[in-house]
């Protein structure tokens, strides 16, 4: 791992398998957060334009289609559809994918944890890539299987992100001109915070109101 920071220019946002039949089995999260972190992800790589390679089983499989709120916000972006390999570096079509962006460093998403996702970032790492794993918008069958997962790419020497701080890292500052993509991801996925930052804003508000009063 080198400290050169994240940029949609060097990065890749890789989304592997976010398919419904996986959806059904996943314990590690709560679903509606997980889908909102994944969307929340994709979102980052489009508007900030990163690379971005999506990639799932083949639609006969019982794994089936993308989540429906992911392929709502990728539109018509490529997906690469894949065999029954685990590690997707071994599909020809999206070793290539991921080489066509031009770019070396990876943040790898995906489901499941202990399966594609772990060997995927296996495969990344053989290939000499600098490897990222965002490690909530994946998910495992259990808390336990996907913190194990973790710890073994870690080891490997995989990083761990979250889908937010990378959209942060991508931000870099407030005053840049791409501000408001990260106040609409705040907003749209992380409500707590927007709600915090809206509560700052209407005191600020106030205290204004009240400076214009006192000086009538």
């Amino acid at each position: 791992m080198t400290l050169e920071p994240l940029t949609p220019e060097n990065t890749t946002i890789i989304l592997v398998d976010h398919a419904v039949g996986f959806a059904n089995v996943l314990r590690s999260h709560e679903p509606a957060l997980h889908v909102n972190n994944v969307v929340g992800l994709a979102k980052t790589a489009l508007w900030y334009q990163s690379g971005l390679v999506v990639t799932n089983g083949l639609p006969t499989k019982p794994s089936g289609p993308l989540y429906p709120q992911l392929l709502e916000v990728i539109g018509d972006h490529p997906v690469i559809e894949r065999g029954g390999n685990f590690d997707a570096f071994l599909d020809e079509e999206f070793a290539r994918a991921v080489q066509r962006t031009g770019r070396r460093k990876l943040a790898i998403a995906g489901v499941s944890t202990e399966g594609c996702v772990l060997q995927t970032v296996l495969g990344a790492l053989r290939a000499d890539y600098e490897v990222h794993v965002v490690v909530d918008a994946s998910a495992s069958v259990t808390a336990e299987t996907h913190a194990t997962a973790v710890e073994r790419m870690v080891r490997a020497g995989a990083v761990p992100v979250t889908w937010f701080s990378l959209a942060g890292e991508f931000q870099v500052d407030h005053r840049h001109p791409t501000a408001p993509f990260f106040q609409r991801l705040m907003r749209e996925h992380v409500p707590t915070m927007a709600m915090g930052v809206q509560s700052y804003l209407s005191a600020l508000q106030h205290a204004t109101d009240g400076q214009k009063v006192g000086t009538v």
